[in-house]
This record gives C-alpha cells, structure tokens and sequence, in this order.
C-alpha cells in the first residue's frame, strides 16, 4: 500500500503471491532493501536461501518476536528481490531475457543452490542463460542488462559469456543458422544500408555484413568497445569492423551527421548528449579504428578530425586523425580537405596548417629519400622503380592544386603559406602545371596589392614548360602576370611548335626516302600521308607566325617600357657584361624569334 514518502513502503505476503493467501500468520520477519521493507516469514525464505538462513539464525531473537535484516546490495534492488521472494512461496517466476541477468545474480548472492532445494533458482537461471546464448537478440538483450548489476555479472563470467556468443554469431552468416535479427528495425536498417556501406554507396545486401550494427549500436560504450574487440579478433573484415564504429559514432555525435539526408532515420543521434561526453566517446572509438590503410574511408576520417576539432578533442587524437588521413591523401576528396579554421584567432578561412601537416606526412611516406634529398634531379631508373608511387603523388599533386585553387579566394591567406603547399609536391608530380597555375591566378585575382618582387616569387611555383596549350594561350594574355613570365610562356610555346615542326618534317623526309627505295608499291597510301603531313605543317606555320606576331608586339611593348624606365626590374644586368641581360642570355628570344 502507499505510504507517505517519509514512510518506507511496506510488501506483505498476499502483495507477493498476487492474492493467493497463505496461513494467515503474521509475518516474523523483515527485510529492508533500499526504501522497501517486505514482511514475510522465515520458513519459506530459510528453505530456499543459505544467506538469508545463516542471517535469520544470527538475528533471531530468544522470545520469537519479529527480526529485521537489511539487504540493500542485493543484485537488481527491490524489483529483483521481490520476485525472488515470489519464488521462494512457491509462485512460478517468468523468467525472460530482461530479468534472467539479476536473477541469476541475486539467486548466486543469496545462496540459492541445490543445497537448498531440487532446482533452485542458481540452476534454474544459468539453465536460461545457456538457451538464449543460442540466440541473437535475446544475448544483446541480456548483455544490456548486464550494466545495472555488472560487478556481479563480471564475476560470474556473465558478460563475457554473452560477448563471446555475440562475437561469433556477428562474424557469421545470420542465414546459415536461421538466427532472427533482433527487434530493432531491421527492414530501415536494410533499407538504409543500400546507401551507405563504409562511408559509400554500395548495393551490398545488409544481412552479409552489417546487420548487426544496429543491435551493437545499443550498447554502453564499454561494452560495445569489448564487443568490437571480440569481434574483431574471431576474424572479422577490418572494412566491417571500422564501418560499425563509425556506424556507432553517428548515432551519439550529431556532427557526423551535418551532411547526411534528413530522411536518415537509421543514424538518427541520441539527445542530451553532453559535449564533453561526445568528446570522450570519438576519442575512444578513434583509438579502436583499424590502423590498416584505406579501411577506413577518407570522408570519415577527414570528418572524425573536424568532430575532434570541434570538440577540442587532445592533441594525441587529432595527430592521429592527421597520421591517418595522410596515409591515404589520395583517396581523399577535395570538398572533405575544406575543414574550417576552429583558432580563437582566426587568420584564415580554412585550416592550412592541418592540411600541411597532413601533406607533409603522406610525402614522408611516398616520396622516395633520394627524391627528397635533390627534387630537381630525377634518374629514370628510380622513376622506374618508383611507378607505383607515382601514381598516387600525381593523384595527391592535383588535390593540392584544387584546394590552392579554392583557398587562394581567402584574402588573408599570406604568400608564405601558399607557397609552403605548392612547394611540398614535388616537380615529377605534376604531368601538367595547368592547376597549379590556375591557383595562382585566383590568388594574383584576389590579392591585388602584391609587390613586383612577390609575383615573381609567386609565379616561380610553375613551370612553364609543362603547361597545355589552352593552358599557356591564357597564361599569354593574362595581365596580372608579370611580363617576364608572359614572355617565358611564349618562348617555350614557339619552342614547342618549332620542335613539332621539325618532327613533322622528319617524318616527310623518311616518307619521300621510303617511297624511293619501295618503288611503286604502297604509292596511293603514301600519297595520303604526305597530304595529310602537309596539311599539318600548314597549320603548325600558321599557329608559329600567330606566336611570332605576338612576341614582336611583346618586343615593341618592351622598347617603349625601356625608353620610360631605364631600369625595368625584369630586365637586370651584369656587371662587367657586355652581351646583355641574364634573361637574354638564358633564353636567346632575337635568335627564337626571326
């Protein structure tokens, strides 16, 4: 019955049976667990428990009235006991997956062995306990429930029973042993995993894999982290095993989702989750990731780092989000590398110093020591040996380049740090320099105040010669660059053209000379082909006198420019020389150009 709430609440023996009375006799015994006190008798309790029998015995009382004992520790409080008591009347107790943990618990802290009765409550609970070790849904029920009594449960192999059977229904195929996948919304979890399979799309059937995520995903995280473990140790794919920790993450941290669909439902976050809480929780499952390269994707690492970020996670977590990202640059995409500067003194829009870091140690790893030690000499035999790193600093080279491209818009980016980016690829990496040249131009764009002396020093970060022809037809007539640089790529496109011009004409050599010594046989082919050559040197001289006029009106610019300012910057001369400019002698233009 209800009392007030200064009064503990009292049980009788009809409110246990469920109104089926007993004797009649008063109760002679009181036990206390936490704000609950039952009155029973000491006859059905004595013959069911060793513990309450040996505290009866001690708290009896010579004249037989009432004793009180208090048993607030007991496995799963009032609840627990009460049913245990149930038992002890002789009521038949409906053991189910949610309560067979505190029984078992509670029976093994009372004493309910064999040596006090044909099949106790000890026997009868571990008996349950075998059975639902069998099934998957009610194991990760019972396993759930572990945490509200989980000293004793630990001590009774009870956790670590259930991990284990978890851990080998996971890593096998759910189909093969009919095991029904829990209650937890299995055909949205199907559903939603067409969309996502580590991070991308993929029409890989859910059951295969990953239909456990939701289930594991329920857990506290000490136990899913001994779980993952377990899982990870029978043999499990470490793609499956970093594609459930994220799984779990985007169900407790609502920064993973910023970019997910609003129709998600699946991954939807839990409330009140505290930040530092959320801070704790991407720092453990960072450290449970799987260290091999490219199981993890980059969208996920790169959006872990801007969480940790966020969150202000240690230092430790983010260089090892940094580590990670680097080791597999070149699978990243461009939109994931834009992180937002978190500083309290924000210089710049985005953070260029973490995209560096990043850099930097995806060059250590690649780039070979030889490389690194002369940049500007390449042998081709280590170009050779090292084609198979090639390919992704070549795929890194044009990441770089696009998000040059995209932070040059900043107009607090200083010329320093673009400069310390562009320069860690090396030359060999880039086949073009067409991004690396685009990103210049958006930044001489958006930073118009550059000195002379900064925009060469800017513009010495291409090469000219590997740019495209549509690349250098824009470089050409681009005024924001400097002339000494327009006059470069002009130079080296007449050079290009003049080459392909002499090609052009070797090969009709050879073509006249074969058709001598081949007579009259294959004469129609080789008509074709010295029309066909023709016509291309027709057009190679037509494209060169276009590049002549050009680099004469250049010519004319520079008389004029001369005549006004006798010391013009790009022009520098030599002491104690008497041929002319460096620039001159270094690329005779008079001599390139009739």
């Amino acid at each position: 019955m209800n009392m007030p709430s200064c009064t503990p609440m009292h049980v009788t023996p009809v409110d246990i049976v469920a109104g089926v009375c007993t004797t009649g006799l008063p109760s002679d015994v009181t036990i206390e667990v936490g704000e609950i006190s039952f009155l029973l008798h000491k006859f059905p309790l004595l013959s069911r428990s060793g513990l309450l029998k040996k505290l009866i015995a001690e708290s009896s009382k010579e004249d037989g009235s009432s004793c009180v004992l208090q048993l607030h520790d007991v496995p799963g409080g009032a609840k627990t006991f009460k049913d245990i008591t149930r038992f002890c009347y002789g009521v038949k107790l409906e053991i189910t997956s949610l309560n067979v943990v505190s029984l078992r618990c509670a029976a093994e802290y009372l004493q309910m062995t064999e040596n006090y009765g044909e099949g106790n409550l000890v026997a009868q609970t571990e008996a349950f306990l075998n059975e639902i070790f069998s099934n998957w849904p009610d194991s990760i029920k019972a396993l759930e429930t572990c945490e509200e009594v989980q000293p004793f449960a630990e001590d009774l192999h009870i956790v670590s029973r259930c991990i284990d059977s978890l851990a080998m229904k996971a890593c096998s195929d759910p189909n093969l042993f009919h095991w029904p996948v829990a209650g937890s919304n299995c055909k949205q979890n199907q559903a939603d995993n067409s969309a996502l399979w580590n991070g991308i799309s993929s029409e890989k059937p859910s059951q295969l894999h990953d239909w456990w995520f939701y289930d594991v995903s329920l857990l506290s995280l000490s136990l899913y982290k001994r779980l993952i473990i377990a899982i990870e140790v029978k043999g499990m794919k470490s793609e499956v095993v970093a594609a459930s920790l994220i799984y779990y993450l985007r169900r407790f941290l609502p920064l993973m989702n910023r970019q997910s669909s609003f129709t998600d439902t699946s991954h939807a976050t839990i409330p009140n989750t505290s930040e530092a809480d959320q801070r704790a929780l991407l720092e453990e499952i960072v450290e449970l990731l799987p260290s091999k390269r490219g199981v993890t994707s980059s969208k996920h690492l790169l959006r872990l780092l801007r969480t940790a970020m966020i969150l202000s996670a240690s230092s430790s977590c983010k260089e090892n989000l940094e580590k990670r990202v680097g080791a597999q640059l070149d699978q990243a995409a461009l939109v994931d590398l834009l992180i937002p500067n978190m500083g309290y003194s924000v210089e710049t829009l985005y953070d260029i110093d973490c995209i560096q870091r990043i850099l930097d140690h995806f060059m250590s790893i690649y780039q070979p020591a030889s490389v690194a030690a002369s940049p500007c000499i390449i042998e081709q035999g280590a170009l050779i040996a090292g084609a198979d790193a090639l390919t992704p600093m070549t795929m890194v080279a044009n990441l770089v380049d696009g998000y040059l491209a995209e932070v040059a818009s900043d107009t607090n980016l200083n010329l320093t740090k673009f400069q310390a980016l562009a320069v860690a690829i090396p030359d060999y990496a880039r086949p073009l320099d067409d991004g690396i040249y685009h990103a210049i131009d958006v930044y001489l764009k958006v930073h118009p105040w550059l000195t002379d002396s900064e925009r060469e020093q800017l513009c010495r970060l291409m090469n000219c010669q590997k740019l495209s022809l549509e690349a250098s037809t824009h470089a050409a007539q681009n005024e924001r660059l400097p002339l000494r640089v327009i006059v470069q790529v002009l130079f080296f496109e007449q050079l290009r053209l003049r080459t392909s011009i002499s090609g052009w004409f070797f090969v009709s050599d050879n073509l006249e000379n074969g058709q001598h010594h081949s007579g009259n046989f294959g004469l129609t082919n080789s008509d074709t082909r010295q029309g066909e050559t023709a016509e291309g040197n027709e057009n190679l001289r037509e494209r060169l006198l276009d590049l002549e006029k050009e680099c004469s009106s250049i010519r004319n610019e520079l008389q004029k420019l001369t005549k006004t300012k006798k010391s013009w910057s790009i022009f520098p001369k030599r002491r104690n020389r008497g041929h002319g400019s460096f620039w001159c002698r270094r690329f005779p233009i008079t001599a390139a150009y009739p």
